[in-house]
């Protein structure tokens, strides 16, 4: 059974039906031709596939397209252009954050969700002390992007990268 759904893509409003069953990154990929998230494991374990989705990051390879009719999706893309990076893309470049850049749009977009987390003062499982505020250091960097792996292990320059932009 198909559903006529809108998806807003990196700014866009793009309409499409889907079936019940598609996911938002088979959507973006395969109907919309929207390369930059990656299906890495399509488990919801790599992160390959992360974007922001209304603000908040999202596993695209796990959320049903139906259940964000109307919503607001940002990939690695849509946060800046060529000429004028966003942030984050700034200090990965900086900093090496990337080797074969396979995980790289999903990392950046964890990392961009991540940093208005902190700054909203989420905690996260190592913060030490729930009534000072987040302080991200190198524990909390890498405890909060986790759930985003890199097959070439890039991890010291990521964690730089996002360091140069903590709150």
């Amino acid at each position: 059974m198909d559903i006529d759904i809108t998806l807003h893509v990196d700014g866009e409003p793009r309409s499409l039906s889907v079936d019940t069953r598609t996911t938002v990154l088979d959507a973006l990929r395969e109907q919309l031709g929207v390369t930059a998230p990656k299906k890495g494991c399509d488990h919801g374990q790599c992160g390959s596939c992360t974007c922001l989705v209304d603000g908040r990051r999202v596993t695209t390879c796990l959320s049903l397209a139906v259940a964000h009719d109307g919503a607001q999706i940002t990939t690695a893309a849509g946060l800046g252009s060529e000429r004028d990076l966003h942030a984050v893309q700034q200090a990965f470049v900086d900093h090496d954050g990337f080797q074969c850049g396979y995980c790289t749009p999903g990392q950046i977009c964890s990392a961009v969700g991540m940093l208005d987390e902190a700054r909203s003062g989420f905690a996260s499982y190592v913060t030490a002390d729930l009534t000072a505020g987040v302080v991200l250091d190198a524990d909390e960097i890498r405890e909060r992007m986790s759930g985003n792996l890199c097959r070439c292990g890039a991890y010291v320059n990521i964690v730089a990268a996002i360091g140069e932009l903590a709150p």
